[in-house]
C-alpha cells in the first residue's frame, strides 16, 4: 500500500510518499503503526484532529476499512475560497 503524505505532514514525516506492508484493518490502526515508527512518524501523527485521511482518494474517518486499499492519503483539512 501507498502511504501519501501533504504539506506540513510531509515535511514532519520528511517524505511525501512511502511503500509499506501492514496488517492494520482500519485507518486508525495504520496510524498507530505509522506513529510508532519514529519520533518523525509520531509528531505527525500526534493531534489527528488536525489531519484529515482518503482511502483510495476518498475522504475517510479513522474507522474505515483499508483492507484491499491501493493508498492512503493523510492531508491537513481544506479551506475554500
Amino acid at each position: 500500500m501507498d502511504v501519501l503524505y501533504f504539506a506540513w505532514l510531509r515535511e514532519r514525516v520528511g517524505v511525501p510518499k512511502e511503500r509499506i506492508e501492514t496488517a492494520a484493518a482500519t485507518v486508525r490502526e495504520l496510524v498507530g503503526e505509522l506513529a510508532a515508527k519514529d519520533e518523525w512518524h509520531a509528531a505527525a501523527f500526534s493531534d489527528m484532529a488536525a489531519v484529515r485521511v482518503a482511502v483510495d482518494q476518498e475522504l475517510s474517518p479513522l474507522d474505515a476499512p483499508i483492507k484491499g486499499a491501493r493508498e492512503v492519503a493523510f492531508f491537513p483539512p481544506m479551506t475554500g475560497g
